[in-house]
């Protein structure tokens, strides 16, 4: 932001960490699915901001480690018959995620900024998701999902000034899976 008195800008640089899910589900048609999956990661995030006007000026970058909690449900849509060798589906859903976050490491500031924190918080997700089922034996399967989770930001708000945009957070997940 910038006026004609001061000026102050805030960023932040996330980097691809760790992921594990976990999930159940129920073929409910041939073509349609539903299931419900815990999803677990970690990215290290490096807060950057920058305030000065006529008489001061502060600034910091603060290393930061995060992780996500999600328990979502979502519906797939298969592409393909359910006896098909290879299922392409597209899934979406919703349901809750928890963000912690702690600083991480050293920490360079300048003047007297309001230094980030410990933070949690908990509220509702949006999960969009295309993946690949591939059948390896008559009742195992390969899986690879590509998803997306969209959330309120608590990594903005703990920036200086505090960010605009929502929370995207990506994950490329491979597994293998049994079905009874």
């Amino acid at each position: 932001m910038v006026t004609s008195i001061s000026v102050a800008t805030s960023l932040y640089d996330p980097e691809t960490g760790g992921a594990a899910s976990t999930f159940a589900g129920v073929h409910l048609f041939n073509y349609v699915s539903v299931q419900g999956n815990y999803i677990w990661n970690r990215n290290d995030v490096t807060l950057v901001s920058n305030l000065s006007d006529a008489t001061s000026l502060s600034f910091y970058q603060v290393p930061v480690s995060g992780t996500q909690n999600a328990l979502v449900g979502d519906i797939l849509v298969y592409f393909r018959e359910r006896g098909s060798r290879i299922r392409p589906y597209l899934s979406q859903g919703g349901g809750l995620v928890h963000i912690r976050s702690r600083p991480n490491g050293n920490t360079l500031s300048g003047g007297n900024p309001s230094l980030p924190g410990v933070s949690a918080s908990t509220f509702p997700t949006s999960r969009t998701a295309v993946g690949l089922d591939v059948r390896l034996r008559p009742t195992w399967f390969l899986r690879y999902t590509f998803g997306e989770n969209i959330s309120r930001n608590p990594v903005s708000a703990q920036l200086s000034p505090s960010g605009q945009r929502l929370l995207k957070n990506f994950q490329n997940l491979w597994g293998i899976y049994r079905t009874f």
